[in-house]
């Protein structure tokens, strides 16, 4: 059993700790409370270009724009390429949180090697770009300079290589590998699907058919050249709400994180501190009765 020293200088050391991990969790909460005012100004409007490209895409437009053209297999001469962006963090310390997202990658490059496609993989966050790297694993395009704070232009920097090789018949698809952010407990990993564009698939099958609310919009000068124009700024939109979301995920995985280390170094401190006092308390008891016994012998 430790002796009463060593119990006071593992007790201080957990403090210390404790208070360490206190700070980084309401670091954590006052990165989170900012990530998440960008997620929630973020959601109105991909929903609101989907709504709209929804009511403007007929069957003829879906095959008019390379974005919306749903790519031949392989083996029916076509693109024998797939593109996997991950999105991870630059920093550790939020639990399982890049685990996930490392995990649900390697999940989905499994599944499209599976069907004949070779996958090029590009890594936005040091960790799971060092994970592959661990691996051995070719990366087409590395970003680690992105952080906590992502902008439109990071979005269209991703975004616009990928969107030109899908356009030139490349790849067959674009997969974005994301956390989801649900609230603060949780953020679970999700893959989006950003190209080909998918929109209302009633819509598109029946041609010239409203799925169920009437379209409300004076076209000018055409759906085809608003097409044009909105559909690479969706794919731009997709990069960024996947972004967004992933840092403000990172964030309240990070105070859950540092929340519970703190909790368990509470309960440590106790747990030492009460070890402390019984041996304090032993030590006590067993001097007093030296004493008593060496009065006695006096006596």
């Amino acid at each position: 059993m430790a002796k009463g020293r060593q119990l006071k200088g593992r007790i201080r050391s957990v403090r210390n700790t404790r208070k360490i991990t206190r700070t980084m969790e309401l670091v954590a909460t006052s990165k989170l409370k900012r990530a998440q005012d960008r997620v929630v100004s973020a959601r109105p409007y991909s929903e609101a270009l989907r709504e709209v490209m929804a009511d403007l895409v007929t069957r003829e437009l879906a095959e008019q724009f390379p974005l919306l053209r749903q790519p031949r297999s392989p083996a029916q001469g076509g693109p024998s390429r797939a593109a996997v962006i991950l999105i991870t963090s630059n920093r550790g310390l939020a639990g399982a949180f890049n685990a996930n997202l490392i995990k649900e990658a390697r999940r989905r490059i499994e599944q499209l090697e599976s069907e004949g496609l070779t996958v090029d993989l590009y890594g936005v966050g040091k960790k799971g770009i060092g994970f592959f790297k661990y691996l051995g694993r070719p990366l087409a395009g590395e970003r680690l300079d992105i952080g906590d704070r992502p902008t439109a232009d990071h979005a269209s920097e991703i975004a616009a290589p990928l969107i030109a090789a899908f356009e030139a018949g490349q790849l067959a698809s674009v997969d974005l590998v994301q956390a989801r952010f649900l609230s603060a407990m949780q953020t679970p990993p999700a893959t989006v699907r950003i190209l080909p564009v998918e929109v209302s698939r009633k819509k598109v099958e029946g041609a010239g058919e409203k799925p169920g609310r009437a379209m409300n919009y004076i076209l000018a000068p055409s759906a085809e050249a608003i097409l044009e124009q909105l559909l690479p700024l969706y794919v731009r939109n997709a990069v960024y709400r996947g972004l967004v979301e992933t840092v403000a995920s990172e964030h309240g995985a990070r105070r859950t994180a540092m929340k519970s280390a703190t909790d368990n170094a509470g309960e440590l401190i106790q747990i030492l501190t009460r070890t402390f006092n019984r041996q304090r308390q032993a030590q006590i008891t067993q001097e007093i009765a030296e004493i008593v016994g060496g009065a006695a012998g006096l006596g």
